[in-house]
């Protein structure tokens, strides 16, 4: 029996609240100790919410980037730490299913992921490079049916407990910098030296710390198409969204303590304007406005993947690039608002109003991929794209 598009919505936002609801009991000793969130992991996997953007046909439920980004707002106003593993996690699975669709080995292991609920991540990053995701220094050598690689990763976000990881680096030892592949290896495959700890001011609880990943693998685990397309058409788009998407979930979840604690102020002194009651009005709008921008984006989305050439754009990356640029600066002003209003309760820790936890995750925002570096890659662009001019297109 099919099942209708509102019951399949409604079903999905269940499941997530599920995830949300335990989440949120351990946000906070998960940011206090900088610890994986394994609870909340186990709950995704419980609700079988790692496949779902993987196709009908092998195992997964075919859902669209806006209603994966949809879970991420709401994991994300209970734990940011854990809405950006779940993001990371689609951003990789995503990726597999728009480029890997085509080769068996890519195709089984989607099977596995839906199966399984295996947990993906990721290593991009590279001593060297920087956050230049672009550029590997490392190559990866293929003898006799096998691949080896040795990255020294600066960033493998929790990588000791995922179950497979995409790394990226040079197709081989001649290559350019930017001739990039990127390999999927398991678990047994591969081996991780820390080198760096992730001690930081806040998305503490992905313990996104550095090592030197050595793997060996059958060579039909490298990804039969260039790295170079992957993260124009999937990758980077896939991350712009979703972790805007959770970064809303944290500027919501502000606005809600902030909200809640006006209407306790209003409780107290009835049929007086309470303290703050003017200041959420101005956090619903600015709400409002980053909501739209991500809904904007979702549906540009949405509608270039039905056309290689303009998923290929510069259109199509300086609009993804504006929805993240603008997202990541105008979350913090408005947790900034929520503070003002909650004051020093917000200010504390351990109160129904605190939101020190908010401010550090949301700081996170301009950094994952830096702001300044999109603005370079936007402003290149700039110089031969036409920017819109109309409401309509």
């Amino acid at each position: 029996m099919d099942v209708s598009p509102q019951l399949h919505e409604t079903n999905l936002k269940a499941r997530a609240i599920r995830v949300a609801t335990v989440a949120a009991v351990y946000a906070d000793d998960v940011d206090k100790v900088g610890r994986f969130p394994r609870e909340a992991i186990e709950e995704m996997k419980a609700a079988k919410l790692l496949g779902i953007v993987i196709p009908t046909e092998l195992g997964g439920e075919g859902l669209s980037t806006s209603e994966i980004a949809e879970v991420c707002t709401i994991i994300g106003q209970a734990c940011a730490s854990s809405a950006m593993i779940f993001a990371m996690h689609q951003i990789k699975t995503s990726s597999l299913v728009s480029h890997g669709h085509e080769a068996e080995w890519h195709r089984d292991f989607m099977r596995r992921v839906a199966k399984e609920q295996l947990l993906l991540g990721s290593a991009t990053t590279e001593a060297g490079i920087g956050g230049n995701m672009r550029n590997s220094i490392c190559a990866i050598e293929v003898t006799d049916g096998r691949c080896y690689l040795e990255k020294d990763a600066t960033v493998i976000s929790y990588g000791i407990d995922c179950d497979a990881i995409l790394i990226t680096s040079r197709s081989h030892k001649d290559a350019a910098s930017s001739d990039q592949v990127m390999t999927v290896f398991l678990k047994d495959q591969y081996t991780l030296e820390r080198t760096q700890t992730w001690d930081t001011l806040g998305m503490r609880g992905t313990c996104s710390d550095g090592f030197i990943f050595k793997g060996e693998a059958p060579a039909e685990q490298i990804l039969p198409k260039p790295f170079a397309e992957i993260a124009a058409q999937s990758m980077l788009a896939s991350a712009h969204l979703l972790w805007s998407s959770l970064w809303y979930g944290i500027a919501v979840d502000a606005f809600s303590r902030a909200q809640s604690f006006v209407r306790a102020a209003a409780r107290k002194a009835p049929g007086t304007q309470p303290p703050g009651l003017v200041q959420l009005a101005e956090m619903s709008s600015q709400l409002q406005v980053v909501r739209a921008n991500i809904v904007s984006g979702l549906q540009t989305f949405e509608a270039a993947r039905k056309d290689q050439d303009r998923l290929s754009s510069m259109g199509f990356a300086v609009a993804m690039n504006n929805v993240k640029i603008a997202s990541s600066e105008m979350i913090l002003p408005i947790i900034n608002q929520a503070m003002r209003i909650c004051g020093i309760l917000g200010y504390k820790n351990g109160t129904p109003y605190s939101l020190g936890r908010h401010l550090r995750d949301a700081h996170s925002a301009e950094l994952m991929i830096s702001n300044d570096r999109i603005l370079a890659n936007t402003s290149t662009m700039l110089l031969v794209h036409k920017q819109e001019t109309g409401l309509l297109g």
